[in-house]
């Protein structure tokens, strides 16, 4: 059975059809970059046409990357601050003529995604999902459960903003090498595991294509650390577990 999911995100937004069984993409995906300002009328006419590639009819789960509650967003870091008080998933169906659409935070999905079919897969205790990208998103999971919208890139840390210091986007701004980002990485994780306690952190987002690269360089931590499986899909594959969760299918 499939479903569409879309995820949004701070430079682009991608979207596809997604194979419920396997748990993965049922077609590659498409991508158009978010527009500059990302206000909702802008991004929502992004996402019809990610959805439209496809031809697609049917339900449809979106991500967001903000606090979502029921479907109206509730924070806005790095989208514009517009969003914030919008009923999403109203917004976004009205603009596919009336589909059904279901919105969640953009790392809860790709947590959900990464705990039924990823490296977080059958893993008891506490896990800790987060993508790197333009911020730090996060998905805690216990025993399985998510615990939504934690928005642990928001974390002070050191007099800063932890996603402002450690994101991906942190790491092209300042142009820092795979060890001079890894030890933020480090301070962060170990940051979260001084309140959390984890059992493992699942490292996601375009960045872990990379793992090789600075998974290594993470020292002192005491709770595993291993890449996304799912990589960069894994926020379309939850939004669409997320929309038959739901019950649309």
């Amino acid at each position: 059975m499939n479903v569409f999911g879309v995820d949004i995100g701070g430079s682009g937004i991608k979207g596809a059809p997604v194979d419920l069984e396997r748990g993965d993409l049922a077609e590659p995906r498409h991508k158009v970059l978010t527009p500059h300002p990302a206000a909702p009328d802008g991004v929502a006419d992004c996402v019809a046409e990610v959805v439209n590639h496809f031809g697609w009819s049917g339900p449809i789960g979106v991500t967001f990357p903000g606090v979502v509650t029921g479907s109206t967003i509730r924070t806005a870091a790095n989208v514009d601050k517009s969003w914030i008080g919008v009923d999403a998933a109203a917004l976004i169906g009205e603009r596919l003529g009336g589909q059904r659409v279901t919105v969640l935070n953009d790392a809860d999905a790709a947590g959900v995604a990464e705990v039924k079919f990823g490296a977080g897969r059958d893993r008891k205790g506490l896990v800790a999902v987060l993508t790197f990208g333009t911020g730090i998103g996060s998905a805690l999971f216990t025993d399985g459960k998510l615990v939504p919208n934690t928005e642990l890139g928001h974390l002070e840390l050191h007099g800063h903003e932890a996603e402002k210091r450690a994101s991906t986007k942190a790491k092209d701004d300042k142009e820092l090498s795979w060890e001079e980002w890894a030890h933020r990485v480090q301070k962060y994780l170990a940051h979260l595991e001084m309140l959390f306690s984890p059992e493992l952190f699942v490292i996601g987002g375009g960045v872990s294509r990379k793992a090789d690269k600075f998974v290594p360089l993470l020292k002192g931590i005491r709770a595993e650390i291993v890449p996304a499986q799912l990589q960069n899909n894994a926020g379309i594959v939850g939004a669409a577990m997320t929309a038959a969760a739901a019950g649309q299918v």
